[in-house]
Parts: C-alpha cells; structure tokens; sequence
C-alpha cells in the first residue's frame, strides 16, 4: 500500500523569502563535507552525488539484484509528492539522491522532499514557488536533480537561484541569485558539491545567453569563480567570433549537466551546447568556441585546462547535452585515464581526460558546404561507430533528399532533411558506465528533421528573448536507441530500436543490469551483455528519469521518480516508488488507458485566462507568440478554427499529446480562443 506521511498538524511551516519549507520530522542524517577523494568510488551505502560517483558513471558495484532474480522485484512503498509537478509544463527528469537512510528528489517545480528509506515517509518539504511569469525556461520546466554535502542540500531553480536548504530541516540556509532568469539563464541541471565548493553550469542558449560555468562556496553561497563558455576578448578562443561584431556576447553554449571530477588531476569536465543563434552561422562565422564541446577547466580556480570540439560551427544543434563520464581502461594494451561523451552527433568522443586528445581516433574531414552558412571545412569523425543512423534511405515525403540526409549536410532558405537532428543522437539522458566489460550504455534517439534558415541582422537580441534563426521540420516517427559501445574501439556491442524515443536516462549494476524507464510508464531492466529485457513494472507515470540503486540494512534497493515529461507528453504523476527482493506492491495500472477525451468547453473564451494556459502548456514546444518551436513543433499563427484547435488540443494529433487530463475543459476553450483569435491575427 502506498505509504503516505499523517498528522500534518505537527508539521512545522516556515516561510523564507518567497519558499516554503514544511518540517513534518527533522531527519537525523547529515553528510559531511565530502573529501576530495571520497565520492570516487562507485556508491553503494547511498547514491550521494547525481552521477554516482564523481565520474558520472551512474554503476552500482552491488549484486544482490542481478540477472538471475530480478524478475522478483516489487515495489516496497510508492509516495506521492504532494501533486508538485503536475502541471502540463513540468517534466520529471531528476535522480534521486540517497544518504543514511534518506532520499533527496526535486520535482519540475524545484520543490524538493526529503523521504525516509524504510517507510516512505517525507520528512520535510521545501517550496520554491517559482514564479509563473517566468517565460525563460527553453524545453520545460524540470529539474534533473540536487546536490549533497557538508549537511546541506543544493538545488538550482529555474529562476536562476542557487539555494541551499539544511539536510535536517530543509529550511533554506542560504540562496543567492546566481543569474537573472529576465535575462535568459536557468539551472536545470543538479548542483555539484566538491571540496566545499557548488558548482553549475546554466542554459539559455535559446535566449541569447553567454554560457558559464559557476563555483560557490557551500557555506555562504559566495562566489568563487566563473568560468565563460564563450571566450572574452583577449582570452584564448575568442578570435574564432566575429571581429565585426558583439554577439559573442549571445553566443549560447549552455551547460546542461552535472559536471564530472578528476580530484588526481584537479580537473572539472563538462560539455556545452550549441551556439546562439541556432540553426544559423551567417552572423557568427568561425568555429565559435567553446560551443559543441567537451572542456576541462581547473576545480580550484575555474581556468581553462583543455577543449575538444565535437562540431565546429554548429548550425543542427547537436548539444553536448549529455553528462561525460570518466573511466579508466587499457586502450591499445596500456592503462588509459579516459574520458568520453555522447551526443546529438550519434557519436561518443573518447579522449584522455589530462590532455584532450583522442584515445581512439578522431579524423577531421571535408563535408559538404554552404556559404551563406559559413560553414567550417571539416568536421571531427570519430573512428568506430556511430549508435544511431547518420543517413536517410529514402526521402520524407514532400522533400528531396540532399547528400542523402547526412550528418552534416548544410541548408539555408530550402529545407534540406538531415539525420541525426536536434531530438536524435544522445540527448540529455545520461548514459552510463559498465566498469566490469569496459561498456558504456546509451540512451538515445533516431530522427530526421529539415532544417532551414531565416534572415538575421548582427544587431545583438533584447534581453531574454528567443534567439534562434531558423527551425526544424519535423518528419517520420521518433524512434529510440538503446545502444551498448566498448569504450577500447569505439564499436558497437548492441544496438536496438524502440518504438519512441529513449528519454529518461541509464544505470547498471555489477548484477549485469541496465535499468532504464520509458515513456508509458514502465520501468525496465535489461541484460548489460545483450540488452535482453529481463523485467519491467508499470510505475503509472512517465518513467523518464534515470533511477539510483543503493544499499540499506543489508538489502539492495532501487528508488525511481516516476512523473512524466513535457517534451515527450507523457502521462504525468507525483510517484517516488521504491524496489526491492522482498517487495509486495503490485505494478500501477498505466495512466490514460481508458481515458476520456474531453472536448472544450462552451460559451465564450476567456482570452486572457487562455494566454496564461498556453503560456505553461504550449509555449515551450510552439513559441512564445506560436511562431513555431526550437524543437520543430509548427507555427500556429495559421491556426484559426478554434474548434480544431479544441479538437487538436484534447485527442492529440501526430506528435502531439492529448491534454484533455492535464487541461480542463474551460481552459481548452480559453487556450482555442488565445489562439485563434490572438496569435493566428497576430501573423496575418
């Protein structure tokens, strides 16, 4: 039975400079302030930093789940928290953290819940009552998880704030404005703690931010050092910007991901994404660093060590959007201190993490040109092979193929179909890192898109607005890649196809198993050596965040956060579920499977409540102004048959999602009227 938290009149409600923090029982667990060395190894007692381990390699060394049982897990307890995140925005993509007995999960909302082991009771709860308003956030709003250390729980928020919350109370111990959300930054990625420093990274690529790379000191919130992922004047990298112009200082390259640390070397590793204005290289001609790469920069002080650019002057979005992770293995005979990234490209780039150079090689070769783009000569080929397609066998219908839809085919004002695109390859999901075979496993996404440019002037865009100049098409079903690549040749060991794309994240055990979610709501574990599905267990939300695995007591457990997502309109839900040998809780019946569409409702729109529903249910895939979204969701600014849209909004339509569960019927009439009486005479 589902384990919920009773007598809410003990709780403590304390109120802090705008959040809410409710104590229902002061936890007894605190971390210390973690040593250099000590989140190396692979956890077991817990899970306490987002990757695992300071090398990103979300492995669990334990065994007592394995193989040969796991058709025997159950769910121990399953909570609710509290309906926060269930708003059509929100997407649930955080990893669970996990100390002493106590579980650490942040919801879409950047509420955070502190959650007992052995019963599933919240201990305390903070809200961050994000401002609505807030019209910043580029892909949803979600959260991919907290930091941990020194008795303190770290969150980044969506409004650009960095707070820190005590690990007993949850009470707020410090919160600073790290960046200003009106001006295009948030942080949806999770807090590092190391040696008593927080470090994030911020996105807003889509709105014409210079990316960066943050350090705090963990026990004030005071600032250590920032590190620009687009070089300045007179640093290294900036001549590969324009000289005739000011917009390195949009030039994007956000940071989506955790970092990964080498404390033996002292180094922070990450990858940036792509340069601003997407899909469009005329204004920004060069090789526009530090965008599309892997960087390492030094932990104590944020300065540049080493870069390897996976695409020069990128102009298909292939974001380095997907934590690196750090391995040691013999390459070629010898012990080789590597690191390696997958990304949109469909690659992984495998490189020594102390240099920068490539561990298994990477040729630069001639592709294909366009000079109103300024495209670059040649691009990185890594050798061995790619996990997703990099080509199209036969022309979507209405286009004509070019180059045969090959990774970095180049367009400008006639849409030219590609493969991989901006949702295909490795996308935010984090892969991870099979210590024991030398495997790293994928979770990434096939898919082919047209992509196609718009005029820009070198005039730098106002604050905080949309800064892209062009857009996808979108085109044939997304599909998923689940992918198994040895790390020693960069070749493939499996690969297998879904039915729609992988988009919640990977980690595996000693046992030999591959625990990933999908998006119906299943929670699935797979054979490491073959990709076997060897069990899975309906969660009745979304399962799209990757889930930890820790020990408590003597007995193996698997927690999972199980919410739903935004960009993949999955069914959303408040779940932590928690897994175990000796659980009882049946599989939850699967969300939507006998739902009943609802269609607007009657009498007049009103317009305004209908802009604000947009504004948290549509905008992020449309556009702000409905001109058309950064993923290649249509323009609506054609739209005007409410009743289409009515129709469109509560059943679904292609890739579309039905609202008519997240939606009321009043607020589906009101957002029909927003658009077709608002948006569509707005692009007349």
């Amino acid at each position: 039975m589902s384990r919920l938290i009773s007598g809410a009149a003990a709780a403590v409600l304390v109120c802090i400079a705008g959040a809410t923090v409710i104590v229902h029982v002061q936890s007894k667990a605190a971390a210390p302030a973690f040593s250099r060395t000590e989140l190396v190894p692979p956890p077991t007692a817990g899970w306490p930093t987002n990757g695992g381990n300071l090398g990103n390699q979300r492995y669990s060394p334990l065994t007592q789940i394995n193989r040969d049982n796991v058709t025997q897990l159950k769910g121990m307890w399953r909570t609710r928290l509290r309906g926060s995140g269930l708003g059509p925005q929100y997407s649930g993509e955080a990893q669970p953290l996990v100390y002493d007995g106590v579980i650490y999960i942040v919801t879409g909302a950047d509420d955070v819940f502190a959650v007992a082991v052995e019963t599933g009771n919240v201990l305390w709860e903070y809200r961050a009552n994000l401002d609505p308003i807030n019209d910043s956030v580029c892909c949803g709003w979600t959260s991919r998880g907290v930091g941990l250390g020194d008795g303190r729980v770290f969150v980044g928020q969506l409004d650009g704030k960095l707070v820190a919350l005590d690990q007993r109370t949850g009470t707020v111990a410090w919160s600073i404005q790290a960046e200003r959300w009106q001006e295009g930054f948030t942080i949806p990625s999770a807090p590092l703690y190391y040696d008593g420093l927080v470090i994030t990274g911020f996105a807003g690529a889509e709105r014409g931010i210079r990316g960066r790379v943050k350090a705090f000191n963990a026990k004030d919130g005071s600032l250590a050092w920032t590190f620009y992922t687009i070089p300045g004047p007179g640093e290294f990298g900036h001549d590969t910007w324009p000289k005739d112009n000011e917009l390195w200082q949009d030039g994007g390259a956000s940071v989506w991901h955790t970092p990964a640390v080498d404390p033996e070397l002292g180094l922070i590793y990450f990858g940036t994404g792509n340069p601003g204005p997407d899909y469009n290289g005329v204004v920004r001609k060069g090789d526009n660093l530090f965008s599309v790469s892997t960087v390492a920069i030094d932990a104590k002080t944020g300065k540049y060590r080493w870069h390897f650019q996976h695409v020069h002057h990128d102009i298909w979005d292939y974001d380095a959007a997907t934590p690196p992770v750090l391995f040691d293995l013999a390459v070629n005979g010898r012990l080789r201190k590597g690191i390696a990234q997958p990304s949109k490209t469909g690659w992984v780039y495998i490189l020594d993490r102390a240099t920068g150079k490539p561990l298994v090689g990477i040729d630069e070769r001639t592709v294909p040109q366009e000079p109103h783009q300024g495209t670059a000569a040649t691009q990185p080929y890594p050798r061995g092979d790619a996990f997703v397609p990099q080509s199209i066998d036969i022309a979507p219908e209405g286009t004509t193929l070019v180059n045969k839809g090959r990774i970095f085919t180049p367009f400008w004002k006639t849409p030219v179909p590609v493969k991989p695109a901006i949702a295909g390859g490795a996308n935010w999901a984090p892969a991870a890192y099979d210590p024991q075979a030398g495997h790293m496993i994928i979770c990434a996404s096939d898919r082919a898109v047209s992509y196609v440019a718009q005029d820009l002037e070198t005039r730098r865009p106002a604050e905080g607005t949309n800064y892209v100049g062009g857009s996808p098409i979108r085109h044939l079903p997304l599909l998923g890649v689940f992918a198994a690549v040895d790390l020693r040749t960069n070749t493939l060991v499996w690969q297998q196809h879904w039915p729609d794309q992988c988009f919640s994240g990977v980690a595996v055990t000693a046992g030999g198993l591959a625990f990933v979610g999908r998006n119906d709501g299943r929670l699935t574990a797979l054979d490491t050596q073959n990709g076997k599905r060897l069990w899975e267990f309906q969660t009745g939300a979304g399962m799209n965040a990757p889930v930890s695995v820790f020990e408590h007591n003597g007995r193996e457990y698997v927690v999972a956060y199980s919410a739903g997502n935004m960009l993949q309109g999955t069914p959303r839900g408040d779940s932590l579920w928690l897994f175990g040998l000796d659980g009882t809780l049946a599989p939850a019946v699967a969300s939507g499977t006998a739902m009943q569409f609802t269609q607007g409702a009657a009498g007049q729109p009103n317009i305004d409540n209908g802009k604000a529903a947009y504004d948290r249910a549509c905008s992020s895939c449309h556009g702000s102004q409905g001109e058309g979204g950064h993923d290649g969701a249509p323009s609506l600014r054609a739209t005007r048959s409410a009743a289409l849209i009515m129709q469109t909004v509560s059943e679904g339509r292609r890739e579309m999602p039905s609202f008519s569960s997240l939606l009321t019927a009043e607020q589906i009439r009101d957002v029909a009227g927003y658009v077709s009486e608002r948006l569509a005479v707005a692009g007349r």
